[in-house]
C-alpha cells in the first residue's frame, strides 16, 4: 500500500518529522519497505507563460517560443523583456497557455533513476533552445506524448511545479501482508485515522463518509434496474446513473496524485473511480450507460456466469469464462467480472455521455478464485479479498457521484439502486480492563485505554473495570475480547511495554508418552534397517482407484495445490508402496520405507461433518531379486510386525488370515483394500485390531510396477501405543552357551501355520514354566511336495537356554520328544 503523506494530511494533521513518522508506522501499523521522495522528482520544474509563439525557420513542425518564468530562474539567458527562448514541437502550444518548464541543467523526471536525462542548451536546427515545455510522459505522469500537459488552474508564473500541486511529497511503501485483516488500511482514509491513533491524536472521518448524501436526481431520468441473483457471494450491490457527462481528461491535481501512488490516469471518470477507491480502500466501475442499454433501459444483474460464455477485459484479453465465476450482465450479455475487471465492450471513452456507477461488494472466496483463474490480480481484486465492509457502499457512492458531477458535468439520472441482504453490523464488545493488562502486562486505566480507542473511532464507554466497545462500520476485523487487547497495544506501542521476562515454572515439562513412544517406533525401524519417508497428506484419485479404495470416503479438495493432491488419503499403504518403484528403478536391490503419519477417513464419527483423523504408521519391503529361503512376502511382513511389537513391549498378537467373512471396524476398511485378500492378515491384540499385515492386491501392484516380492504393513500408532509396555533398558548376555535343535513335522495339508505355530509356542512355554528355560523359534521351510495331496511339511529351529546353568543334549532331546508325541496326538503330526 503506498501512502501519499499529503494525501493523508487532507484528513489529519501529520505534524511528526519524517523518520520519526516512518519509524512510528513500521512500529505500530507496518513494515516499511520503501519512502520515495516525489518532490526530487520536480526539482526545478517551473511553471511558465508561453508568451508568443512563431514559426522555426528551419523546421515546419516547431515552434519557437517565448516563455514568462517570472524572472525566479537564474544564469538563464533572456530577451530584452525578460522572456526565455524555447524551441517546441508540441502541436498544442499557444500563447497564453500555462505549462511545465524544465530549465538546462536539470533531470527529465520519468528518467529519474532509470538512465537520467540532463538537459542542456541546444541548438535545434538554427535556434537556441534553453531547456523544454514538458508532456505529460515526461513528467511521468502517463504516457501521453501527443501535447504539452496544458495547466488548467490560475497559477502564477515562476510557481515551482511541485509545490503548485502539492508535489513535494513522500510515498511510504507499506507492506501489503501487513494489512491482510484490516481492509479499511488499503484506503487513505483509513491511514490517516491510523496515522493519527498511533500519533496520540483524535481522528474524525469526514462528513460524506458518516452521513452519506446522494445528490437529488434531476429532470432527465434514465431507466436501471439491478438484479442480485447470488446474494451470498455478493452482499451488496449499488448502483446509479449519471447522464450529460463530459469524457475528457482529468485535472493535473486528479493525475498527480493518481501518479504518485502507481495509478495510470485514463480519463476524468475512470480515473475519479480509482481516486475514490484509493481514499475509501472500496473499488468502484463505471460503464457507459448507452452500450449497456437496450430499448433505452438497462438491467444489471449480477449472477454466476453460464457455459460457453465469453468476455473481452478492459486490457483487450478475451477469455472464456469459468461457471463458478461471478459475472456482472445485461440480459445474455456479460459486461464484468465480478470484483475483478469490467469489459472492453461498455468501458467509458471520449464518445461516452451517459454512465452507469457500480459499487458493489464481493465475496472474499469468489474474488480470490476468479483472480486466481484468469490471472488478474488488479486493485480492485487485491481490495476485495481483504473483504471491505459493504456498510460503507452508499457514502462511497455518493462521494464518487459528487465528484464526477464537480469535474465531468451531468446530473443525476436514476435513483440509487441498492440491492442487499443481511448484511452483519458492527459488533458491540465487552472487556475487562484486568484481561488487557493481563495480556499486555501493562498497567493502563479504563479512561486510558478509552482513549487509545476513541482516538481512532472505535466507540468506547468505560466503567472502572468494564469496557463496552462499539466496533465502526469498517472495522471488519473486531470480533472478540482478544481484538481489542491488540488493538489498545498497537495504539498504546508495543515497544512501550515493560523489557521483563514472564514468570515461569523452572520444573521440567511432563514427557509426552505419545511423542516418546513414536521416537522409539523410529529407533526400533531405523534399527531394522528402515528409512523414515515422509510423502503428502493428499492424494492422487487414481492412486485410490488403483488401491482399490472407495473415493467416496475421501474428502475431495476443491481448490487443490495440485491435480496430483485432490484427496485426502485413506491409508499409509498407497503412499509408500507408490514410492517403492522409483528406489529399486534407481538401482536399489532393496527398500525398506516407514512413515508415521495421520490417515482421515469420512463417516466415522463425522458427527461435526469432518474426517476422522487416524494416527498410523505405515512400513513397506521390497526387494529386486528375492533372497532364497525367506518364503513369501507375507511371512517378511509377518516377521517384522513380531519384530515391532516385540520392541514396543506389546503382548503377543494373533494373526487372523483375512476371508470373506472376516469383519472390520470402518475406519481400518480402506485400509485392508490396499491388500491382496487371500494374502493379508489382521493384527490383533486381545480382542483390539491393531493393524493389517500382508502383500499389496494386484491391481496395485501393477500399476505402481512393484516387484514380485513386496510386503506392507500398518498399524493403528495411538492403539499401538496404549497396548505397548516397557521396553529397552539394559538386558545382559546370558553367560551360559543355547542350544539349537531342527524340528521338522510332517501335517496334514489343511493344518495351518498359524496352528503349528501357536502349539509350539505353548508347549515351550510350558516348559519354559516348569524348568526354567527360555526360547525362541524361527521357522525355516513349510515344504510341499507336487504329488503329495494329503501333507505338507514344516521345519523350524528352536533355540533353548537357561540362566542359571548349561542345558545338557539330553534334557533338550527330551523335551522335543515330548513335544513331538504331543504333536502327534494333538495335530497329527509325524516328526520327520
Amino acid at each position: 500500500m503506498k501512502v501519499s503523506v499529503n494525501w493523508a494530511k487532507q484528513f489529519t494533521d501529520i505534524d511528526l518529522p519524517l523518520p520519526k513518522l516512518v519509524e512510528k508506522i513500521g512500529a505500530q501499523l507496518g513494515a516499511v519497505e520503501e519512502v520515495v521522495d516525489i518532490g526530487k522528482r520536480y526539482d526545478g520544474v517551473v511553471v511558465v507563460r508561453v508568451v508568443t509563439c512563431g514559426n522555426h525557420p528551419n523546421g515546419d513542425k516547431l515552434t519557437v517560443c517565448l516563455i514568462d518564468d517570472g524572472g525566479v530562474v537564474k544564469k538563464v539567458p533572456r530577451d530584452t523583456n525578460g522572456f526565455i527562448q524555447i524551441v517546441c514541437g508540441a502541436p498544442n502550444v499557444e500563447p497564453g497557455m500555462l505549462a511545465a518548464w524544465l530549465p538546462s541543467g536539470i533531470v527529465v523526471p520519468s528518467t529519474l533513476g532509470s538512465e537520467p536525462l540532463v538537459l542542456e542548451a541546444r541548438d535545434i536546427r538554427g535556434v537556441l533552445s534553453h531547456g523544454m515545455l514538458a508532456s505529460p510522459k515526461e513528467l511521468g505522469f502517463s504516457d501521453d506524448h501527443a501535447g504539452l500537459l496544458n495547466i488548467d488552474e490560475d497559477i502564477s508564473p515562476g510557481t515551482a511545479f511541485a509545490k503548485a500541486y502539492k508535489l513535494d511529497d513522500y510515498v511510504i511503501d507499506i507492506e501489503n501482508k501487513m494489512f491482510t485483516h484490516r481492509p479499511d488500511l488499503f484506503g487513505m482514509l483509513g491511514i490517516a485515522r491510523e496515522i493519527a491513533g498511533i500519533s496520540g491524536n483524535s481522528f474524525k472521518s469526514p462528513d460524506w463518509y458518516l452521513k452519506p448524501n446522494l445528490p437529488a436526481v434531476g429532470s432527465e431520468k434514465l431507466d436501471l434496474s439491478v438484479k442480485n441473483e447470488v446474494p451470498k457471494l455478493v452482499p451488496r450491490f449499488c448502483a446509479v446513473a449519471v447522464d450529460g457527462v463530459k469524457v475528457g481528461p482529468s485535472p493535473i491535481w486528479l493525475q498527480s496524485y493518481l501518479m504518485r501512488v502507481g495509478i495510470r490516469p485514463i480519463n476524468n471518470i475512470v480515473d475519479l473511480t480509482n481516486f475514490v477507491m484509493y481514499e475509501t480502500g472500496q473499488p468502484l466501475h463505471a460503464y457507459d450507460w448507452d452500450r449497456l442499454s437496450s430499448k433505452g433501459t438497462v438491467a444489471l444483474s449480477v449472477r454466476l456466469a453460464k457455459s460457453g460464455e465469453e468476455l473481452t477485459l478492459l486490457d483487450g484479453k478475451p477469455v472464456a469464462l469459468d461457471k463458478d465465476t461471478v459475472v456482472i450482465a445485461t440480459g445474455d450479455r456479460v459486461v464484468g467480472i465480478g470484483g475483478v475487471m469490467g469489459g472492453l465492450e461498455t468501458a467509458v471513452d471520449g464518445d461516452t455521455k451517459n454512465i452507469v456507477l457500480e459499487c458493489a461488494s464481493f465475496d472474499v472466496g469468489a474474488t480470490r478464485r476468479s483472480a486466481r483463474t484468469y490471472g488478474l490480480f488488479t486493485d480492485a481484486a487485491i481490495r476485495f479479498t481483504k473483504n471491505p465492509s459493504p456498510l460503507q457502499n452508499p457514502a462511497v457512492i455518493a462521494k464518487a457521484t459528487q465528484d464526477i458531477l464537480r469535474i465531468a458535468g451531468g446530473s443525476v439520472a436514476s435513483p440509487l439502486q441498492d440491492s442487499h441482504g443481511s448484511i452483519l453490523r458492527p459488533a458491540t464488545i465487552s472487556v475487562g480492563t484486568k484481561f488487557v493488562n493481563n495480556r499486555l502486562g501493562l498497567q493502563l486505566s479504563a479512561s486510558q485505554m478509552t482513549k487509545l480507542l476513541n482516538n481512532v473511532e472505535v466507540e468506547t464507554q468505560a466503567s472502572e473495570t468494564k469496557l463496552s466497545v462499539s466496533s465502526p462500520f469498517w472495522r471488519t476485523d473486531l470480533h472478540s475480547p482478544e481484538d481489542i487487547v491488540e488493538e489498545v497495544g498497537r495504539l498504546y506501542g508495543y515497544d512501550h511495554l515493560e523489557l521483563k521476562l514472564p514468570m515461569r515454572d523452572l520444573k521440567a515439562a511432563a514427557e509426552n508418552e505419545y511423542l516418546a513412544f513414536k521416537d522409539g517406533l523410529r529407533d526400533s525401524l531405523s534399527g531394522a534397517g528402515g528409512n523414515e519417508v515422509l510423502t503428502y497428506s493428499f492424494v492422487h484419485g487414481s492412486l485410490l482407484d488403483r488401491a482399490g479404495q472407495d473415493k467416496s470416503r475421501a474428502f475431495h479438495i476443491r481448490n487443490a495445490l495440485s491435480p496430483d493432491l485432490q484427496y485426502y488419503r485413506l491409508s499409509l499403504t498407497p503412499s509408500l508402496l507408490e514410492k517403492i518403484h522409483p528406489n529399486i528403478k534407481s538401482g536399489t536391490d532393496s527398500a525398506v520405507l516407514y512413515e508415521l503419519g495421520s490417515v482421515h477417513v469420512r463417516g466415522v464419527n463425522d458427527s461435526e461433518r469432518l474426517p476422522a483423523q487416524l494416527s498410523r504408521v505405515g512400513l513397506v519391503v521390497a526387494q529386486r531379486t528375492p533372497v532364497g529361503g525367506q518364503g513369501a512376502p507375507y511371512f517378511t511382513a509377518r516377521r517384522y510386525s513380531d519384530y515391532l511389537l516385540d520392541q514396543m513391549g506389546a503382548p503377543r498378537p494373533s494373526y487372523d488370515l483375512f476371508h470373506h467373512r472376516t469383519i472390520v471396524p470402518p475406519e481400518w476398511k480402506p485400509a485392508l483394500q490396499a491388500f491382496e485378500p487371500s494374502r493379508a492378515a489382521i493384527v490383533r491384540i486381545g480382542k483390539d485390531l491393531v493393524g493389517i499385515i500382508g502383500e499389496p492386491n494386484r491391481n496395485l501392484a501393477k500399476a505402481l510396477k512393484l516387484p514380485a516380492f513386496t510386503a506392507a504393513l500398518e498399524f493403528d500408532s495411538q492403539l499401538l501405543a496404549k497396548k505397548s509396555g516397557t521396553r529397552g533398558g539394559y538386558e545382559s548376555l546370558n553367560r551360559f552357551p543355547s542350544l539349537t535343535y531342527d524340528l521338522c513335522l510332517r501335517t496334514p495339508k489343511d493344518t495351518t501355520y498359524r496352528q503349528l505355530e501357536k502349539f509350539l509356542d505353548d508347549a515351550l512355554g510350558r516348559a519354559g514354566e516348569q524348568h526354567g528355560y527360555g526360547f525362541s523359534t524361527t521357522p525355516l521351510d513349510i515344504y510341499q511336495p507336487e504329488n503329495a495331496t494329503t501333507h505338507k511339511q514344516t521345519t523350524w529351529r528352536i533355540e533353548l537356554w537357561h540362566s542359571a546353568r548349561t542345558l545338557t543334549t539330553k534334557e533338550v532331546n527330551d523335551l522335543v520328544d515330548n513335544i513331538a508325541k504331543s504333536a502327534r496326538s494333538r495335530l497329527k503330526a509325524i516328526r520327520i
